[in-house]
C-alpha cells in the first residue's frame, strides 16, 4: 500500500499505520508538518483511526492542505461522538466547503443526529443558498432549542429570503437564546408584524440581550413609530439596551424623544452620552444645544469630539435656515 510514495513520505505514512497510539500521533503530526498533496489519500483513511487524539491532528493536517477532496470524509466526522473532533472538522469544513457542497449537506441534515444536524445548519451559512430554506424550516419547530436558535440564525444568512412567518413564532420562545437570535434575525425579514414584535420586545421582554437585539434590529427597519419606544429604551436598567436604542433614534428621531436623549446626556456609560450626543445633532433642534455645550468637559474624549460636532451640525442647519 502506498508504494509510490517517496520514500521519506512513505516512512511516516506506513507509521501512521501502527499499532501504538503515539506512532501513529507522531506521525500524524510529521504529516501535518511537512504538508505534502500525496498524503491526503493515507490522511484521509486515518480519520477513522480508534484514537480522537490523532483523528483531530488529522483533520488539521487536511485543514491546512485545503484540497476539495478532503470534504466529504470530514463531513463524515461531524457524526463523531467525540467533541473535540467535531469541533475541529466543522471549524475546518467552514473555509473547505464550497457551494457545490449544497446537497450533500441537505442529506445529512435530514439524519437523526442532533450534534450532525447542528454542524450542518451552521455550515449552510456559507453557502447562502434560499434551496436550503425548505430543510431549515422544521428545525425551527424542534424539541432541541439549540436546533431552533442554530436554525433561525442560519436563515438570516440565506440570500433573498425576505419573509418567513414560521419564524415570527420563536419571538415567544421559553428560551432566551433562542428570542435573542429571532429577534436579530427579524431585522433582516420584511414580513408585516416584525415592527411590532421588535417594539413588543424591546418595551418588554424580560431578557435585556433580547431587548439590545430589538434595538439593534429596529435600526435596519428605520421606522418611525419605533420612535416612541425607542426614547422610552433610553432609561432601560442595562447600558447596551440604551446605547442601541439610542443608536437607532440616530436616524429615526423626532422632537417628542428630545427630552429622553438630553437625559442620556448624563448617562453612566460612555458609550450612551456619545450616541445620545449624535441623535440630538442629527435632529438639529437649536434647543439642546446648552445640553450639549455641558458636555463639552465630558470626561470621555469621544463623547466631547462627537458633541462638538452635534453642535457645529446645529449651528450650520439654523443658519441655513434664513436663507432657504
Amino acid at each position: 500500500m502506498h508504494t509510490d510514495l517517496d520514500p521519506e513520505l512513505k516512512q511516516w505514512v506506513e507509521m501512521l499505520q501502527s499499532s501504538q497510539v503515539d506512532d501513529r500521533l507522531v506521525a500524524a503530526k510529521t504529516l501535518q508538518h511537512i504538508g505534502d498533496e500525496e498524503a491526503i489519500d493515507p490522511l484521509i483513511e486515518a480519520l477513522a483511526d480508534e484514537s480522537p487524539a490523532v483523528q483531530k491532528i488529522v483533520i488539521t493536517a487536511l485543514w491546512e492542505l485545503a484540497n476539495p477532496i478532503a470534504v466529504t470524509p470530514l463531513m463524515e466526522c461531524l457524526k463523531s461522538p467525540d467533541e473535540e473532533v467535531r469541533s475541529e472538522a466543522l471549524g475546518a469544513l467552514k473555509e473547505l466547503i464550497a457551494p457545490d457542497d449544497l446537497l450533500p449537506l441537505l442529506d445529512l441534515l435530514q439524519q437523526n443526529n442532533v450534534n450532525l444536524q447542528l454542524s450542518v445548519l451552521i455550515l449552510l451559512r456559507k453557502i447562502h443558498d434560499a434551496q436550503a430554506l425548505p430543510y431549515i424550516l422544521p428545525f425551527l419547530e424542534s424539541d432541541h432549542p439549540e436546533l431552533r436558535e442554530a436554525a433561525v440564525i442560519t436563515l438570516r444568512y440565506l440570500n433573498q429570503v425576505e419573509r418567513c412567518q414560521p419564524v415570527l413564532a420563536l419571538m415567544s420562545d421559553s428560551v432566551e437564546a433562542v428570542r435573542r437570535a429571532t429577534t436579530l434575525t427579524l431585522g433582516h425579514l420584511a414580513d408585516e408584524e416584525v415592527v411590532a414584535l421588535l417594539k413588543k420586545a424591546l418595551a418588554s421582554d424580560l431578557d435585556w440581550q433580547v431587548r439590545r437585539n430589538a434595538a439593534q434590529s429596529l435600526a435596519l427597519h428605520a421606522p418611525s413609530e419605533a420612535v416612541s419606544v425607542l426614547g422610552k429604551a433610553l432609561g432601560d436598567e442595562h447600558w447596551q439596551v440604551r446605547k442601541f436604542a439610542a443608536q437607532t433614534l440616530q436616524r429615526v428621531a423626532d422632537e417628542q424623544v428630545i427630552p429622553p436623549l438630553v437625559t442620556a446626556l448624563s448617562d453612566e456609560s460612555s458609550d450612551v452620552r456619545r450616541d445620545a450626543s449624535i441623535a440630538l445633532g442629527n435632529l438639529g433642534n437649536p434647543s439642546v444645544l446648552n445640553a450639549l455645550q455641558q458636555t463639552l468637559d465630558d470626561p470621555d474624549m469621544d463623547v466631547r469630539i462627537n458633541s462638538q460636532k452635534a453642535i457645529q451640525k446645529i449651528q450650520e442647519v439654523t443658519q441655513e435656515i434664513p436663507n432657504a
